[in-house]
């Protein structure tokens, strides 16, 4: 039975019970890592798409393990976007030769991600991990218009890299959902996912091999840092595209001031794009949600 306010842990106890979650995420990442369905299937299908000799039936079966992931996938390929003048998609592989491996390895890890954050477990902290996606969605959509608009990097490179940015704030609040007396307490879970998600969320995508240049690039991306005239790498992109997004403030529910000073501060050409941006958040939103 679950304690109650009275019997929940204060105090020492509780900080105990905080560091003891860091621990077991630590003993995790050097260990074997604990990670939703969902996500293990996505970690499964990015390996085969890493693979150019990968056949499309084995991708296919990979995407039939999990039906969210399915499901998105003959929609989006049936979409008037994709569709054009060709019969409806009505397998999992004409979907994919229809999107292509690219398209199909991002909406793979947007629905995984959503299925992670808006999970029944995440009850307790439903107002942190709504936004945390919602911030995730925008700030993919921010990298990919950037991507676009100054090259660098390609587009779908941009918005893999965005949707993961805050990883470890969304591996972190599932986490946290797994003790009882953190549940009970999402404003003292909210402060330790904001001290340590960026490490934590760096460590995780290595973790899950996810390739060292997009992990390189979350690092420390909610510590502000001069501003380059024009992005020079992926890590620019993902700490602009933040930054468009609203960074922190936004997913935190906090300062939303300082948000828009610190996308003022951004200025041109950058401004110029948050039209740009919320154009690319409906089609992204439009592309995972039901």
């Amino acid at each position: 039975m679950s304690p109650t306010r009275e019997e929940d842990k204060t105090g020492d106890a509780l900080k105990a019970q905080r560091f003891q979650m860091l621990e077991d995420i630590a003993s995790e990442m050097s260990s074997k890592l604990v990670v939703p369905t969902c996500f293990d299937v996505t970690i499964r299908l990015r390996e085969l798409l890493d693979d150019p000799d990968a056949p499309v039936e084995r991708i296919s079966a990979a995407v039939s393990l999990d039906p969210m992931i399915s499901s998105r996938l003959l929609s989006v390929a049936n979409s008037v976007l994709n569709r054009r003048d060709g019969p409806p998609c009505k397998d999992l592989q004409s979907a994919i030769m229809r999107i292509g491996m690219k398209a199909v390895r991002s909406l793979a890890l947007g629905v995984a991600m959503k299925q992670l954050l808006l999970a029944k477990d995440l009850t307790d902290f439903d107002g942190i991990s709504r936004r945390l996606w919602t911030h995730s969605v925008t700030t993919a959509a921010a990298c990919s218009v950037l991507a676009r608009k100054f090259g660098r990097v390609t587009a779908e490179q941009a918005l893999f890299a965005g949707l993961v940015h805050d990883l470890g704030a969304s591996y972190m609040l599932y986490r946290a959902s797994q003790y009882d007396e953190l549940r009970q307490r999402p404003d003292t879970v909210k402060h330790l996912v904001y001290q340590w998600h960026e490490s934590i969320g760096e460590s995780l995508l290595f973790a899950l091999g996810i390739p060292e240049e997009i992990a390189i690039a979350t690092r420390d991306h909610d510590h502000p840092r001069p501003v380059p005239e024009y992005p020079r790498n992926l890590t620019d992109i993902v700490y602009i595209g933040n930054v468009m997004a609203g960074g922190h403030f936004e997913w935190m529910k906090k300062d939303f001031d300082a948000a828009g000073q610190a996308r003022t501060e951004l200025g041109e050409p950058y401004l110029s794009l948050i039209d740009d941006m919320k154009t690319a958040t409906a089609e992204l939103h439009s592309a995972l949600d039901n």
